[in-house]
């Protein structure tokens, strides 16, 4: 007579004991459902659609009109009617840094 086994199923349902290969993914979708209905989390944030209506970040700098306002303040300052601040305060902090010593 040969001793039969009894095959065991492929899925963790109708099993007694641990599953062997636990189910990370649904174990942090139930623990996060938990938080919910025990009032620590307001919302699940599997649960949240994404954004749409957010703009991709842009630079300041690629802005049509920044490049209109420098251009016009670079011409300014070539023809004399505007000093940039820059300058003066270098101009007035000269030498940099202070020294205390005797010159």
């Amino acid at each position: 007579m040969s001793k039969h086994r009894r095959e065991q199923p492929h899925t963790n349902e109708g099993t007694r004991g641990m599953p062997r290969r636990p189910d990370d993914d649904r174990l942090a979708e139930r623990t996060e459902d938990e938080r919910v209905a025990e009032g620590i989390d307001a919302y699940n944030p599997a649960q949240v659609p994404p954004a749409t209506d957010t703009r991709p970040r842009t630079r300041l700098t690629d802005s049509e009109q920044y490049r209109e306002e420098k251009t016009e303040v670079d011409k300014e300052v070539r023809q004399g009617e505007l000093t940039p601040d820059q300058l003066q305060a270098r101009k007035d902090r000269s030498p940099y840094p202070p020294t205390h010593y005797d010159e």
